[in-house]
């Protein structure tokens, strides 16, 4: 009995230990990767004990905040171009930037039946509001756009456009019925491989460049353990396997 207390007291001692050393990352993360953000920085938070600080939104956004000097120690970008920029701009630890996840675009409607397998509603025009995210901010509506020109229909849907400010926003106006269709991350609808509600076209990639969505660890976050901590673990087969379930390519 005594040297079972022996190993239980030992065992509590280094589970404290560990926790004592536990420390907090501040993540910028792009709004497509919502989903699955959280579940892996929970799943983090668990098998570490350190806390995981998440912001979303526009990668453009992320980028001119850091620049001010925002906390923010890890960045998960839409894109590839942020983060090489920031890169360049001396902001980010050398050599910590890579690929996390390849995004796919859908177009994409919370009415059943609406949108067809091939995208062809685009041409017919049997819709009122279209819902793209700002390409100026957002490379998931630089994609959209770029699909609208490859199959010429950009002159005829533009009057019919509603930008949001991100693919959160976008995606919350096709989803609320304020566009009857939109152009969204495919991880937003998707779910353990499967369309999670509504109708779909997915846009093949052909359509559009890659959107090579890149992490960075940023300056004020090198030296913590939570932020490279959370920097490796994003290139694990468990992680690699939970962003594929979102429709992502990796």
């Amino acid at each position: 009995m005594q040297q079972f207390k022996l190993v239980v007291a030992a065992a509590t001692l280094l589970l404290m230990a560990a926790f004592a050393q536990a420390a907090e990352v501040n993540v910028a993360v792009a709004a497509n990767f919502t989903g699955p953000m959280k579940q892996i920085a929970a799943d983090f938070e668990k098998a570490t004990g350190h806390k995981v600080v998440l912001s979303f939104g526009a990668s453009g956004k992320f980028y001119a905040q850091i620049k001010n000097g925002a906390p923010f120690q890890l960045l998960l970008s839409a894109d590839d171009e942020k983060p090489l920029q920031l890169e360049k701009d001396g902001l980010s630890s050398p050599g910590s930037r890579f690929t996390y996840a390849v995004g796919s675009l859908v177009l994409w409607s919370a009415k059943p039946g609406l949108v067809d397998s091939k995208g062809d509603i685009l041409a017919k025009g049997t819709f009122n509001k279209i819902a793209i995210a700002n390409p100026q901010l957002a490379p998931y509506g630089v994609a959209a756009m770029e699909v609208l020109s490859k199959r010429g229909l950009l002159e005829t849907v533009q009057p019919k456009m509603v930008r949001g400010e991100n693919i959160a926003q976008t995606f919350q106006f096709v989803a609320t019925g304020n566009a009857d269709l939109g152009f969204i991350a495919l991880s937003q609808v998707m779910k353990d491989g499967k369309l999670s509600s509504g109708s779909a076209w997915i846009v093949p990639n052909k359509l559009h460049t890659p959107i090579r969505q890149d992490a960075v660890l940023l300056l004020k976050g090198k030296g913590n353990p939570a932020a490279e901590g959370l920097a490796n673990y994003l290139k694990t087969d468990k992680v690699k396997a939970i962003i594929r379930s979102y429709g992502y390519d990796i």
